[in-house]
């Protein structure tokens, strides 16, 4: 029997809230809000260049390793959807299988997370815009690292701004501006995938293995060193954010059913149609060896523009730059979402007033105006760094990682308590026997991914220190923070009661 909205609202009751998001979200919507997060045409036109730069066309292998890796990741969270169909995903998550302190700090890494993902997805229009036409370099030349980061934060602050003002008008338009992006996403990839086979210049042993070609870029399969370095990069940027389903879960109908399906679909579509984009490419590239493959001047974009001619090529970046739009959206809303679930329990600063929802568009305004404007504060504190992709990027991707290596953390000490006592989990989608070495594995491929992903590179930062260790002194920093706030809120809410 499909649950009505009266049952999802006593589902949703029996968790102690009311309902008070607008419940509009069908299964296409539910998996159209993962997928336009992890978004192919955003992050791997984005990224390309990143990890072709570091490994050459090996960095492809790196796809499938993280792929593999994080639909475990995915695997444990589609469980935990179905257990706690609620908004604010891993917040709620650790919040009930650990302890509130738990939810709270996974929830403020993935807050920051979140939001420093707005303003990583809204920079990828300075990869792809300036492409299209030169007019689209407002500030300085594409040839001045300078001056691309600087423009790229003068894009990106204004779809920021765009985003705040869509998200702030309720979720009936982002569904609509989402389905109608994923589909077109969704095509296009389609056809760019048949298009690149069409005209591929080599077979698939040559393009990722053998690697011949006419230039001298890269003469041999890198060493292990160097794929670690390409996968912290590339395919880890790319392949997350696929439990904003479950983030979504109170405006989803029957969430307990639809957000675990939603998770898993949005992960293996985006991951395998990425494999084929990136493989076909490799295939069809006039020349591997190209300098300009591993430059944000060049990159995927040029490589399609190379392979597909001008006119064709642009007409598939304006595609991409469709596909950023809706992706800076999906992520935003991700993050509205959680900060009004931690608002609604009390633990952040003005909590009443960022969990209140406008009765008019059913939306938590405040909160979706805070994050558009973090997204902003964090691309004008980068405003002095000409590898402000990079280190924004890799900020992003460790603290999503963090965050969920927590999730999985107290998932496998819940599974094991659970176990001994002879609970149940009350999932309608259970990995059974299954549950131990998926979760086991999934910790330790989370644990993996934080440690990669933060490990200082020079190949991938720069030389000075203060970027190869960015990482690491922005996460302590947002940890000191995250106490502080939690004891001060802790403190006032005991004496309170």
């Amino acid at each position: 029997m499909k649950d009505s909205p009266a049952t999802d609202n006593s589902d949703l009751a029996s968790f102690g809230y009311r309902q008070e998001l607008k419940r509009s979200m069908g299964s296409f919507s539910s998996f159209a809000a993962g997928f336009s997060y992890i978004s192919i045409l955003t992050g791997l036109f984005q990224m390309f260049y990143l990890g072709y730069g570091v490994a050459g066309p090996a960095f492809f292998w790196t796809w499938p390793f993280v792929l593999a890796g994080q639909l475990l990741v995915a695997l444990c969270f589609a469980e935990l959807a179905s257990r706690f169909p609620l908004s604010g995903g891993v917040y709620q998550w650790a919040k009930l299988t650990g302890s509130p302190f738990f939810g709270w700090m996974t929830g403020w890494i993935y807050m920051a997370c979140l939001v420093t993902t707005i303003a990583a997805v809204a920079m990828a229009l300075q990869v792809s815009l300036p492409q299209i036409s030169n007019a689209f370099q407002i500030i300085g030349t594409s040839d001045d690292a300078k001056s691309v980061a600087v423009n790229a934060i003068l894009l990106g602050s204004i779809l920021i701004v765009t985003s705040t003002i869509i998200n702030a008008r309720g979720i009936k338009l982002l569904a609509m501006i989402n389905n109608i992006g994923v589909f077109a996403e969704l095509i296009g990839i389609i056809v760019l995938i048949v298009l690149l086979f069409l005209n591929r210049l080599r077979s698939p042993i040559e393009a990722v293995i053998n690697m011949k070609f006419t230039g001298s870029a890269f003469q041999a399969f890198p060493d292990l060193k160097i794929l670690l370095a390409a996968t912290a990069l590339t395919a880890s940027y790319v392949l997350y954010g696929f439990d904003t389903a479950g983030t979504l879960a109170e405006e989803t109908h029957d969430p307990r059913k639809k957000a675990p399906r939603a998770i898993l679909q949005a992960l293996l579509a985006a991951g395998f149609a990425g494999l084929l984009v990136l493989l076909f490419a490799l295939m069809a590239a006039p020349d591997l060896g190209n300098p300009d493959l591993g430059n944000i001047r060049g990159g995927l974009p040029m490589l399609v523009k190379s392979v597909l001619g001008e006119t064709t090529g642009i007409l598939f970046l304006c595609i991409v730059i469709f596909a950023i739009i809706v992706c800076t959206l999906a992520v935003h809303s991700g993050a509205v979402r959680l900060m009004f679930a931690m608002g609604r329990d009390g633990y952040l600063p003005f909590s009443e007033s960022l969990s209140k929802v406008s009765p008019k568009t059913q939306t938590p305004v405040l909160a979706t105006l805070l994050c558009g404007l973090g997204a902003i504060i964090i691309l004008v504190m980068n405003l002095q760094f000409p590898k402000v992709f990079e280190l924004v990027t890799s900020i992003a991707i460790l603290w999503a990682n963090l965050a969920y290596w927590i999730v999985v953390a107290l998932q496998l000490k819940n599974r094991i308590k659970l176990a001994r006592d002879g609970g149940d989990t009350d999932a309608r989608f259970s990995l059974g026997k299954w549950g131990f070495p998926v979760n086991i594995l999934a910790l330790i491929w989370s644990s993996f991914m934080v440690i990669n992903v933060s490990w200082p590179r020079t190949s991938t930062y720069g030389l000075e220190w203060y970027n190869q260790y960015a990482a690491w002194m922005y996460t302590t920093g947002l940890i000191c923070l995250g106490l502080i706030i939690y004891y001060i809120k802790s403190k006032k809410r005991r004496r309170i009661s």
